[in-house]
């Protein structure tokens, strides 16, 4: 008998993934991880849009000297608002998202270990989103950027409740991705399938699990922050007020002890995304699985222990900027081991450069180069030339675009088939990466140069001195690409959820556990399971057939 729609499905019911047949209260109350990381993914494309049009109306105000299309105010509440919503509303809810998806069903399992708490992560997330933008229309978003510096986001200097909002926005997400990150630990210490070692975890589990701790180390220092800062502008404390005794620099020790750790929290999963594409798509097994698992427990060690090279330009001293220099430039190690192994599993393999492929290829190209720049800023007379100009932007940005978003992409294109059952195009998903990797490459490498030559960033209009100009309008017309590979991106998943060609169990030839549920999954991922031998479980079991 068909359920009435409001009924919640129990285990064992069939279930498509995409598509509810069963209404949308079923959707709001589910607790089924493959239904929840896809809200993941929808909440972080429409964030995407919103942070992405935030984007466009900075790079239209810079597109030339002198212009007034904004002004200061607004600006500082765009570049705020679009940092803010590119890292917290958009890349977190979207690894989230598919590390939701597909921890379970690469590990054997049915289901995540608390399927509620699971629940309660994204929803929070997604309310801790719409307070942050609801500052809009409450008086005005905050404007001290997404470090919000003390003492600019203090009452003296930030006047509407635009810090209030962020405070609060930004803690409910962190107790979001805290949940989050609780969940894949305990998912992945109990519920793998039998023969599952720790070092037969798939990649992608693998650097999910130890992220996840970085998380649970990472997020609540920033918490304690906003609660202070919070505390600062209602009640009238001094935490990081130096006018009545407090301290600024406690602040950024506070933001950064948090902020670092964040950009590896945001590469590691993009690390194991790319670690479970390139073998697939060059046909051989990955090379050094040992090493590239263990530099993930190195990078997460030493990622704690590089945040105050953001603070070398505030004068803490020759002894602290040492210790955080060696730290910074330490950490370029594993990272470079990963970039070794990647390379030496493409080394002789049979490469198909499908969509998902060559964005594989583009994130280890443009993240190179973003760990090359970000290797300058570990030189202390570097940092101090180049702190605060352009050319933070552009490493920023080659980091987090060049690194974590190529490889969501990438991502997105290999497990599409699994989540949808269909096929997205590749032919427009090449249109979507030329247009993207070229805009993209448009858009920041030029920045460096901007920087190098002074221009300070924060900045909503600048002098009309010599390369400015045109520099940054090459920036604007690299942005304006950008937008049109998204648009293409968009239409494309949507054509293929309608009408994309429709997809087996294992369209690409992987050898993961997910690729042996259906194409997309039933709300029960799996029967009976075979024990694995090895990460390649599929491979094994197939041998076993011929056997």
């Amino acid at each position: 008998m068909k359920p009435d729609r409001a009924d919640v499905p129990e285990p064992g019911v069939p279930l498509p993934s995409l598509r509810s047949t069963y209404g949308l209260v079923q959707w709001l109350s589910s607790t089924d991880h493959k239904q929840l990381g896809i809200m993941y993914l929808w909440t972080g494309l429409f964030f995407f849009l919103v942070g992405g049009l935030e984007a466009m109306l900075m790079r239209l105000q810079l597109a030339w000297p002198e212009l007034n299309l904004l002004g200061p105010e607004a600006y500082n509440q765009l570049f705020t608002m679009h940092g803010t919503t590119m890292v917290f509303l958009v890349l977190m809810p979207t690894l989230i998202g598919l590390a939701t998806y597909f921890l379970p069903l690469m590990i054997g399992a049915n289901e995540m270990a608390f399927p509620r708490l699971n629940a309660m992560s994204l929803w929070v997330t997604i309310l801790g989103g719409f307070l942050l933008n609801f500052s809009f229309l409450a008086g005005g978003a905050p404007d001290a950027g997404w470090f919000s510096y003390a003492p600019l986001s203090e009452q003296n200097y930030s006047f509407s409740n635009g810090l209030d909002y962020y405070s609060i926005g930004l803690i409910v997400t962190g107790i979001g991705s805290i949940g989050a990150a609780l969940n894949f630990v305990v998912t992945t210490v109990t519920m793998r399938v039998k023969g599952m070692g720790l070092g037969r975890l798939p990649l992608f589990v693998w650097m999910v699990f130890i992220n996840s701790f970085l998380i649970l180390a990472a997020f609540p220092l920033l918490n304690a922050g906003l609660f202070m800062l919070l505390i600062d502008r209602q009640l009238g404390a001094h935490f990081f007020l130096p006018s009545s005794g407090g301290s600024a620099l406690l602040w950024q020790h506070f933001f950064w002890a948090f902020g670092h750790p964040e950009v590896y929290i945001l590469a590691l999963p993009g690390f194991g995304i790319i670690s479970e594409v390139i073998p697939v798509f060059s046909r051989k097994k990955i090379y050094g699985y040992g090493t590239l698992a263990g530099s993930t427990v190195f990078i997460a060690l030493l990622s704690f222990g590089v945040w105050a090279h953001h603070m070398f330009a505030a004068g803490l001293g020759n002894p602290v900027n040492t210790f955080f220099a060696a730290g910074s430039m330490l950490i370029g190690i594993p990272t470079g081991i990963k970039i070794v192994n990647w390379i030496a599993t493409m080394w002789g393999g049979a490469v198909y450069f499908s969509t998902s492929m060559l964005f594989a290829l583009a994130f280890i190209v443009d993240f190179t180069l973003g760990g090359l720049s970000g290797v300058a800023f570990a030189i202390v007379p570097i940092d101090w030339r180049v702190t605060d100009t352009y050319f933070v932007v552009a490493h920023i940005h080659y980091v987090f675009l060049g690194g974590t978003l190529f490889t969501i992409f990438a991502g997105i294109y290999y497990w599409f088939p699994k989540i949808s059952g269909r096929m997205l195009s590749e032919r427009l998903g090449k249109w979507h990466f030329w247009l993207f990797l070229l805009g993209f490459n448009m858009t920041f490498l030029f920045q460096h140069l901007l920087g190098m030559m002074g221009m300070p960033r924060r900045v909503y209009t600048y002098p009309d001195l010599p390369w400015y100009g045109i520099l940054n309008f090459i920036s604007t017309v690299g942005a304006a690409m950008m937008g049109v590979a998204m648009l293409i991106f968009i239409w494309n998943i949507f054509h293929s959820l309608r009408k994309g060609v429709k997809a087996d169990k294992n369209p690409w030839g992987a050898w993961t556990l997910e690729w042996h549920a259906s194409s997309p999954p039933s709300l029960k991922n799996f029967g009976e399971l075979s024990p694995v031998r090895t990460e390649r479980a599929l491979l094994d079991w197939e041998e076993d057939k011929k056997n």
